[in-house]
């Protein structure tokens, strides 16, 4: 029996790889490459609406994250997110994060969003109590 366990323990225990750095480093390029080839197609001013090239993005991070694995890294690691970093200030450093300012409607409408549910949550609980002691009849 303790030759079965152990045989079953050894078979489930897999070797691990040590991650390959300097592979994965000479790669990484040909996916920042490839990215800039794709970029080339969309125009500069539009670099920082994601819609316009998200296919590229994917594409991108696809081939990082192939990369890591073919050189036994775990992705995303502290090196690839450093290429990854230099990639996204080569092309969007310029694309600020304008932030959205909140406005409350105007009163009318505001008293008026909050008192439809009021009035149909007392209504509702209006006709619960009618229904009940009305329960003879129904």
């Amino acid at each position: 029996v303790n030759g079965l366990m152990t045989l079953g323990f050894a078979g489930a225990h897999q070797q691990t790889n040590l991650c390959n750095e300097s592979l994965m480093l000479e790669k990484l390029p040909a996916c920042g490459k490839s990215f800039e080839e794709m970029m080339k197609k969309v125009d500069s001013k539009k670099w920082c609406n994601l819609t316009e090239f998200i296919m590229y993005y994917d594409n991108f991070t696809q081939c990082t994250e192939r990369e890591a694995n073919n050189a036994s890294c775990f992705w995303p690691n502290p090196l690839a997110e450093g290429f990854i970093t230099g990639i996204h200030k080569q092309f969007f450093s310029n694309c600020t994060s304008e932030k959205v300012h909140w406005e409350d409607p105007p009163d009318e409408i505001l008293t008026t969003l909050i008192l439809i549910p009021v009035m149909l949550t007392c209504a509702m609980i209006t006709l619960v109590v009618w229904c009940s002691k009305r329960s003879d009849i129904l």
